[in-house]
């Protein structure tokens, strides 16, 4: 049995499932090939251990959070090890002892034989050095309140740091949002297979390290279910940029136009056009408002930036490109519908990000050979619900986007979604850092994705590779502090991510 622990990301398994789907494969691991529960749970329960062996060494004292589901199991197993080996170990239980059933009630028991410290929970000692976390499992589905939440939050408060089992109390397993209160652990075991909801939303941030344990469980039980969704990243992702031939010339790797910039907004359309760039594009043109013209040429001659007034001065440039972005600070004013609507009929791939977005919900129409990069607000837009909604659902609300409008959809956020068309299970992006929370990151998105569709990438490719690449490219950016990160910052990374040594 073996486990591999993050930031070693590219080790762990690529699949990520529901929790339902989880508990089938254990049901199938029990059912099918004889692999005793109580085995399952006595292997987690050591994977466990060993992982707080390898983290914290030095633990001398650890309290364990039991509820009264499979998860306490678990946290006994864990109790007992740590007991064998000369540690003090606390259990303090939530929730009435009898309703512990099955193999966490056998464990349970083992535990009181041993007679070990186990009294209802009334706060967590101040010595404590390790909080164990098995309050809640994976079927959570509904708000945690009431001692709960209060037991949450005094692990939170408290100086320990707190391993969780199989995940963090009140996450949702399958979307990573918080329900109500969640434990913040500084690490995570994952067991037999690894939890969507630990990758998006909120799942990253409350996580901490993950590590995998599969308990042994034969490889023929994956056979059963379709992953929900894959883990990508650029380490893997950056494979599909093979070097260029040695008789390459600009015209092989495409020309981008980008279509934004209204008053004000200028540097918005020229982070975009500068990024498509930076990742290889063969020429890059801007359309933009007259006067952001001089600014663009000044800071960045390479781009061909063209003032226009109108969908008529747009024409020449849309016969020329490629690829289109358009939507970098490109406003809802009657220039921007007007250029909107040139850039939809041009017949031409399509990135439609930020503005473009919106018009599009005014005007909701399905086509199969653009990317729409929405962050959760934009989805809500063009969903007609709300920002709660769309965070909550991560997974559901990506494909709600897919089947409405068509094409390869990114639902930005913390562990970015991306789907295409056809039967490849989602992806979710795990580069990335909270430094990228800042003003025309989303442009520099946009014009990385419309950079390698431009060098012939398909849209699905384009989107998974380029969310990757714009992750990653964000994390060596944040190498000198995540605040303060800035989306030139990035686009300063890019070349060095497109060239791998």
């Amino acid at each position: 049995m073996t486990f591999r622990t993050l930031p070693e990301a590219s080790e762990l398994p690529r699949a990520l499932y529901t929790a339902a789907q989880v508990r089938n494969f254990d049901r199938l691991a029990i059912e099918h090939f004889d692999i005793p529960g109580l085995t399952l749970m006595e292997r987690a329960g050591r994977a466990a251990f060993e992982l707080i062996r390898q983290r914290w060494p030095d633990v001398r004292r650890i309290c364990v959070l039991a509820g009264t589901g499979n998860n306490a199991g678990d946290g006994f197993v864990v109790a007992r090890l740590a007991h064998a080996e000369g540690i003090r170990v606390e259990v303090l239980q939530l929730g009435e002892r009898e309703r512990l059933r099955g193999d966490a009630a056998a464990n349970a028991e083992r535990w009181r034989e041993l007679g070990g410290r186990w009294l209802p929970y009334e706060g967590i000692a101040v010595d404590t050095e390790l909080i164990v976390d098995a309050l809640l499992g994976t079927g959570l589905e509904r708000e945690v309140g009431g001692p709960w939440a209060a037991a949450i939050a005094d692990a939170n408060a408290h100086r320990a740091p707190c391993l969780a089992i199989d995940i963090p109390s009140g996450l949702h397993s399958d979307s990573g949002a918080v329900m109500g209160a969640a434990i913040r652990a500084e690490a995570t075991i994952s067991f037999i297979g690894l939890k969507l909801g630990l990758f998006t939303g909120e799942g990253p941030e409350y996580a901490g390290a993950v590590a995998f344990a599969g308990l042994d469980v034969p490889a023929a039980v994956y056979a059963s279910e379709i992953l929900a969704a894959r883990r990508i990243d650029w380490a893997k992702q950056s494979q599909q940029l093979t070097p260029r031939r040695r008789s390459a010339h600009k015209g092989h790797f495409g020309h981008v136009l980008v279509i934004g910039g209204n008053h004000g907004f200028g540097g918005a359309a020229r982070l975009a056009a500068e990024a498509a760039l930076r990742v290889g594009s063969g020429l890059v043109s801007l359309a933009t408002r007259p006067q952001h013209v001089p600014a663009a040429l000044a800071s960045r001659p390479e781009i061909m930036a063209h003032g226009v007034d109108g969908p008529e001065g747009l024409q020449p440039l849309l016969r020329q490109a490629s690829v289109i972005v358009v939507g970098p600070g490109l406003g809802q004013d009657d220039w921007a519908r007007a250029l909107w609507a040139a850039a939809f009929d041009a017949e031409r791939p399509l990135v439609v990000d930020a503005d473009a977005l919106r018009l599009l919900a005014s005007e909701p129409v399905r086509r199969d050979d653009w990317v729409l990069t929405p962050h959760p607000g934009e989805a809500a837009i063009l969903l007609a619900c709300c920002n709660a909604e769309i965070n909550s659902q991560r997974l559901q609300a990506a494909q709600q986007l897919q089947q409405r409008y068509g094409g390869s959809v990114v639902l930005k956020g913390a562990g970015s979604i991306v789907l295409g068309e056809g039967s490849t299970p989602p992806a979710v992006c795990t580069d990335g850092n909270p430094g990228m929370a800042s003003g025309g990151m989303g442009d520099v998105l946009g014009g990385v994705i419309g950079g390698l569709l431009a060098q012939g990438l398909d849209p699905r490719a384009a989107s998974e590779c380029g969310v990757c690449l714009h992750a990653a490219a964000a994390d060596a950016a944040a190498a000198g502090g995540e605040r303060g990160l800035l989306a030139s910052d990035v686009i300063a990374q890019l070349r060095g991510m497109v060239n791998p040594a």
